[in-house]
Order: C-alpha cells, then sequence, then structure tokens
C-alpha cells in the first residue's frame, strides 16, 4: 500500500488521497522514527491487526512510504473506503 505521511499533525487520521497514495496525518513529529512507529500503531489499531502485520517496506526517511501489511487486501480496501466515505 502507498501512503503520503504528513507528521507534527493535531490528531492522527486518514485524509484522503495525494498524488495516488493515501494521505495519513501523523500527530508525532518525524524525529527518531517517531512518527513511522505512530503511523503503525495508528493503522494497527483503525485497521484491528496486530502491529507486527503491517511493515513499511520502502520510504523509512521519507514522506512517501510503501506499507506491507499483511491481511486480506479486500478487508483493508473495505475497512479504508468505509472511512473515507465518512470523512
Amino acid at each position: 500500500m502507498s501512503v503520503y505521511i504528513q507528521s507534527n499533525s493535531s490528531k492522527s487520521e486518514i485524509c484522503g488521497e495525494h498524488d495516488g497514495a493515501l494521505k495519513i496525518k501523523i500527530a508525532s513529529p518525524a524525529v527518531d522514527g517517531k512518527a513511522n512507529k505512530e503511523l503503525i500503531n495508528f493503522l494497527a489499531k483503525y485497521l484491528k491487526l496486530k502491529k507486527n502485520l503491517i511493515n513499511i517496506k520502502r520510504g523509512e526517511t521519507s514522506r512517501h512510504k510503501i506499507l506491507e501489511i499483511f491481511s486480506d487486501k479486500e478487508d483493508i480496501d473495505s475497512k479504508i473506503k468505509q472511512y473515507l466515505i465518512s470523512f
């Protein structure tokens, strides 16, 4: 999954799309991996998955990241679409 991260936001939330990627605001600053950790915590909680099922495959130090999520793709897509509709 391709994501675009905006760190140091007032709260963590999914915001829509940015350049073909899912845009996610993260409350933590992009210092010492805090935003990456918060991203994984946020997605795990929202998708109801264990944290170890979500990995940053590419982009550890970039706003553009590629995530590897070990779960049913249709279920994840459905939850994200449902969130975006209610947003």
